[in-house]
């Protein structure tokens, strides 16, 4: 793999907590992002830790923007200067990056969360993608956001803009072009750990239900899927409680 950069985090929930989560974070995001699931955990006796990707949030900037280059900073992310993690959950990029890290490492975590995952993008959601980030540079505002999403939670809104602010958008481009062939469906076959995914619904918009990837992983004995109805690729901001009773029954 790449030479990694070393990812800043935010955490929820006590040091000394004895159950430790990695949060990964979406294209053009920050980890803040993920305060859902931070607060959810904390609240049930977890550490969880957030990560801002290479070229997102303050994390480094670089010049490699591949998957194998997120793959490899989030894999030499550890719960302390070592050791395995708990639990890790992956939203859109992110997911991506975690198939890669959880197949190249059994010993990287016990268990994987995918949140509509970017496991292999058709032509159609690549162009969904590009034209949702070209969106989001070219007006970083809360007003912004709120016009397009106006159901958010105001943290959601505040962050979301804040995200687009401090992401570099040449990284964000270049994720795009360094990737011109987006699938890690193999790797994902060779998960040895329990995988869960949560879904957006299709009938909103969602990069893996209803996907050729869809149809090569779920088979797979280690993982099992469950939708989000109603939400779309964001489910845990388009429909918060519905995607925490998702993460708990994925737990249980």
């Amino acid at each position: 793999m790449p030479t990694p950069v070393t990812l800043p985090r935010l955490s929820w929930g006590a040091a000394a907590a004895d159950r430790r989560a990695l949060l990964i974070h979406g294209l053009g995001s920050n980890g803040a992002l993920m305060w859902r699931y931070g607060v959810a955990l904390a609240d049930a006796g977890w550490r969880a830790d957030a990560v801002d990707l290479r070229g997102h949030g303050t994390a480094p900037r670089a010049l490699d923007y591949t998957l194998t280059a997120y793959a490899a900073d989030v894999s030499a992310t550890r719960p302390g200067d070592a050791g395995t993690w708990d639990l890790v959950i992956g939203h859109s990029l992110g997911g991506a990056a975690s198939v890669l890290a959880a197949a190249a490492d059994p010993e990287w975590t016990r268990r994987l969360i995918l949140i509509d995952p970017a496991i292999s993008l058709t032509d159609h959601d690549r162009e969904v993608v590009r034209d949702s980030q070209t969106r989001s540079f070219d007006d970083p505002s809360q007003a912004a956001v709120l016009a397009e999403h106006p159901h958010w939670h105001p943290q959601d809104i505040e962050l979301k803009a804040l995200s687009a602010q401090q992401a570099s958008r040449w990284a964000v481009e270049q994720t795009s072009a360094q990737n011109p062939d987006w699938d890690v469906t193999d790797a994902a076959l060779q998960i040895a750990v329990p995988t869960h995914v949560i879904a957006s619904d299709p009938q909103v918009y969602s990069i893996f239900r209803g996907k050729p990837a869809e149809a090569t992983v779920a088979p797979h004995p280690h993982f099992s899927v469950s939708v989000v109805a109603d939400a779309g690729h964001s489910p845990h901001r388009d429909k918060p409680e519905a995607t925490i009773d998702a993460l708990f029954a994925a737990l249980a």
